[in-house]
């Protein structure tokens, strides 16, 4: 399993002409150089780059955060007319593909504004949250409100610390999808 990933290490420490000379593959090399990173860092602005996706990954999954513990709550705690109507209508949004999109966010291109934006919410995360926040037990809703808790302070105090294996869970699931993400960032910026 290691074999792949030490014959690249060791690929990227041989010069270009130890490389070529070896008509057969050598497990090792005697003279090691660190030229080829050098040439790597300085050809292109990997360190720029590296930057920018950890700028937008950590933006990104904190916004997101935010906004899908919020409507999570909504949908699992709050009553409001049309709950289940709107719920419904939500995850039907799930049937829709990112493609589709493409063209209305495309007049955000160049910013960071239009890198981050569509990325800060899920259809997906939502329910995932909700129904996690749904299997705690109504009486503690209900013995917080006795008490004169507020529905944030209820959130902040008792739901996201009973909750924070799944918000974990989430958390590094957004974190991978960004970091992964090609072609929404080549095609906006």
């Amino acid at each position: 399993v290691l074999f792949p990933f030490y014959w690249m290490l060791l690929t990227s420490v041989k010069s270009y002409g130890v490389y070529n000379a070896e008509h057969i593959p050598a497990f090792f090399t005697a003279s090691p150089t660190l030229e080829n990173y050098k040439d790597a860092f300085t050809a292109v602005p990997l360190a720029k780059y590296l930057l920018n996706t950890l700028i937008f990954t950590v933006i990104t999954t904190a916004i997101m955060m935010v906004v899908i513990t919020l409507a999570a709550y909504a949908f699992a705690r709050l009553s409001f007319p049309g709950k289940n109507l709107v719920f419904t209508l939500f995850l039907s949004l799930m049937m829709i593909p990112a493609e589709l999109v493409v063209i209305t966010n495309f007049n955000l291109r160049n910013t960071f504004t239009g890198l981050i934006l569509p990325s800060v919410t899920s259809v997906f995360y939502i329910y995932l949250l909700k129904e996690n926040f749904e299997q705690v037990p109504d009486e503690l809703y209900r013995a917080a409100k006795v008490d004169g808790t507020s529905d944030l302070k209820f959130l902040c105090k008792v739901m996201i610390p009973i909750c924070k294996p799944t918000m974990v869970t989430i958390v590094i699931l957004k974190v991978i999808e960004c970091w992964n993400s090609y072609v929404w960032p080549r095609l906006i910026t």
